[in-house]
């Protein structure tokens, strides 16, 4: 039998965290949440992580921010852009950098579910 995949979540928004997660964990997928994205670098967690929600916006490290930290890193992993700024710009430039996809806030949960299955 296969290890449930561990999808990690990053965004400032405290209702979207728990969402998502709440979305996710009925669908029978482990869930992490992080409210910025230094707390998801630093939680260690990053091997078992199969996929990540990223927020475009965040205080200290944007979620593009983080897209190119982990690319440096060669640690790389399917990244679901999330944002309600998003600008045509920043929609290219994650999707150049290997995101998955790119959801404008707000969003419907089949959208979410059929990202999160195209990244896994």
């Amino acid at each position: 039998m296969s290890e449930i995949p561990l999808i990690a979540v990053v965004d400032d928004d405290a209702a979207i965290r728990e969402a998502i997660q709440s979305l996710l964990r009925s669908v029978g997928l482990r869930v992490a949440v992080f409210a910025v994205a230094e707390d998801f670098l630093q939680a260690g967690q990053r091997q078992a992580t199969a996929c990540l929600i990223l927020d475009v916006r965040m205080p200290r490290m944007s979620g593009i921010e983080l897209q190119q930290r982990l690319a440096t890193a060669h640690d790389p992993m399917p990244i679901i852009f999330i944002t309600a700024h998003g600008d045509a710009e920043t929609r290219a430039r994650a999707l150049r950098a290997g995101a998955v996809a790119f959801l404008d806030k707000p969003f419907s949960d089949e959208v979410v579910l059929r990202a999160v299955q195209a990244a896994l």
